[in-house]
């Protein structure tokens, strides 16, 4: 304990805004109080982990928290990193509105000048899809967003792009898209010279650009523009639409989106509508979550003629939709959303020798709509990092809501453009007279019908996770939605497809064969201590629904039995 109570009293000298949370928690150590310790040693066993998703963690003082401290060490790390393959690199920051968003991009904006970066700063909080629109807009070599995107209140994040002067050639698909390995592991390790160096980065005072807000305003010219090249819808102004950013940062990008799309009954949900980094209304700040939509359906209730219900994840990356199902309002699948999506575009991607992609745990069913209209089509890892590195993508979503329509303006997921992009199919079908319910049921007649849905389970650690993983692999079970045989996929072993492309990865697949096909899939979470378990029924065009249903029954309670680890 004395190792950590001398780095904390330390700490307070490098940290001094938060010096009074750890004068009490050292005080309180050296009586040997219990959570005073526990505190400490959270603080400051080890280093915050920089990995393909940057950084994220709680904010607060120590070595293992999002700080001041941390983000400059980061942004000083990422600059060492950037002058060993380029001279001059220009840096793009963005911010969100969680709690110290700001100061952390101001201080990066320090830290890169002072290296001897150009730097263009955000002039106010922004969605991520606007800074990695500017990323690539502007051919800079390096996009900073610091954003937790839906994690909990008390999070924070650093998300890290890179243009092609910064990438090895052999990672052309990647330019202005999140980074993969080795050159997380490049960039931690510059990081990890400054977390143990007993210097602390150079702070600029000034020197850096702050961008025009008419970056915000070349984006929604750009997506206008798109979407001219695939519909020529006149009805957009007849969609009711409910719009809630969930108390982040989307509501100002979007409605001018909208308005110059020509959607101008965009109704906002007031309560969320500003940004606020404590999500008062909200349990989780996640559209996915149970009840995160309760204040866009009452809003929608009250208005009567709701057609729409719109919801973005706190930096508008995410994109969620609900409509009206015998009366009541029903979120749509992220494989729903894809489907649709994807349907929409199909056209312009055939026209134009444009791919898809989509996530190896997606539904298969875009896919099958693919192969009908001749587009290529590829599955990948989870993760947009991998999904925006597909040839030639013309669109790529995973079934976690993240959706990329425009991947030439924004190599990645990007809520903002698929919500006008499915607004625009759900006022062409109200103009017809039918909707995206029933869209989707003609869809399902064409490619067959499918159900989809996750478990996840929490672990004590992520060794547990992976060690249930690993029993599967030696255990796997011998029905599968009361079908068999049961195939099984490792796709760990490098030999099997996916890990030939992109190299072994800790999940296993197993799946029946037949008129209708159980599927399974079990990894455990790169992120959470959580084993997550992703699961599909199909079925051949004209099988009944109900079959696919009484499977799907079947299927789910077996997936929580071999997933069961008490």
């Amino acid at each position: 304990m004395d190792e950590f109570l001398t780095t904390a009293q330390h700490w307070m000298d490098l940290d001094p805004e938060h010096a009074e949370i750890l004068a009490k928690e050292i005080s309180a150590a050296r009586r040997e109080e219990d959570w005073a310790i526990a505190a400490l040693t959270a603080r400051f066993a080890g280093f915050l982990t920089f990995g393909t998703a940057g950084l994220r963690a709680p904010v607060g003082p120590g070595t293992t928290r999002m700080n001041r401290i941390v983000v400059q060490r980061a942004a000083a790390g990422i600059a060492d990193f950037a002058h060993e393959r380029a001279d001059e690199p220009v840096v793009v920051i963005g911010y969100d509105a969680r709690h110290r968003s700001r100061d952390f991009a101001v201080d990066s904006a320090a830290v890169f000048t002072a290296a001897g970066c150009r730097v263009q700063l955000m002039p106010t909080t922004t969605p991520t899809p606007i800074l990695a629109y500017a990323l690539k807009h502007l051919a800079a070599d390096i996009g900073i967003m610091v954003t937790a995107s839906h994690n909990p209140p008390a999070d924070n994040g650093y998300k890290v792009y890179l243009g092609p002067r910064l990438l090895p050639p052999e990672d052309s698909t990647g330019a202005y898209a999140q980074i993969t390995s080795p050159t997380d592991e490049l960039i931690a390790a510059k990081i990890h010279a400054w977390n143990i160096s007993s210097d602390q980065p150079e702070l600029a005072g000034s020197g850096w650009e702050l961008l025009s807000e008419d970056i915000s305003t070349d984006y929604v010219e750009a997506v206008r523009h798109f979407l001219s090249n695939v519909s020529s819808s006149k009805d957009r102004h007849a969609l009711n639409v409910v719009y809630t950013p969930m108390h982040g940062v989307g509501a100002g990008v979007f409605c001018q989106l909208m308005d110059a799309t020509g959607f101008n009954t965009v109704s906002v949900v007031d309560q969320q509508v500003d940004p606020d980094p404590a999500f008062p209304t909200v349990a989780f700040p996640n559209p996915e979550e149970p009840g995160a939509l309760d204040l866009a359906i009452s809003t929608a209730d009250s208005l009567r003629d709701t057609d729409l219900i719109i919801a973005h994840d706190p930096d508008a990356d995410r994109l969620a939709a609900a409509v009206l199902v015998a009366g009541e309002w029903r979120r749509l699948s992220g494989d729903h959303v894809g489907l649709l999506l994807g349907a929409r575009l199909m056209p312009y991607l055939a026209a134009n020798n444009l791919s898809i992609s989509n996530s190896v745990v997606s539904a298969p069913q875009l896919a099958q709509l693919a192969s009908h209209y001749g587009v290529p089509h590829q599955a990948t890892p989870t993760g947009f990092k991998w999904i925006c590195r597909a040839p030639d993508l013309g669109f790529g979503y995973e079934e976690a809501l993240g959706y990329a329509v425009a991947p030439h303006l924004v190599n990645d997921k990007d809520g903002l453009s698929a919500a006008v992009i499915l607004a625009d199919l759900a006022a062409e079908l109200k103009a017809q007279g039918t909707d995206l319910v029933g869209y989707l049921q003609e869809l399902t007649e064409q490619v067959g019908p499918t159900i989809t849905d996750q478990i996840s389970v929490p672990v004590p650690s992520p060794s547990v996770g992976s060690l249930l993983v690993d029993d599967l692999r030696k255990n796997p079970p011998l029905k599968l939605a009361q079908q068999s045989p049961v195939i099984a996929v490792d796709y760990a072993n490098s030999q099997v497809d996916l890990a030939q492309r992109y190299g072994p990865m800790n999940m296993v697949e197993f799946s029946t064969e037949g008129l209708v096909t159980a599927r399974l899939m079990i990894r455990p979470s790169g992120t959470e201590p959580k084993v997550k378990c992703y699961i599909s029924v199909s079925a051949t065009p004209g099988t009944p629904f109900e079959t696919v249903q009484a499977a799907m029954v079947d299927l789910r309670e077996e997936a929580a039995n071999l997933v069961n680890i008490e």
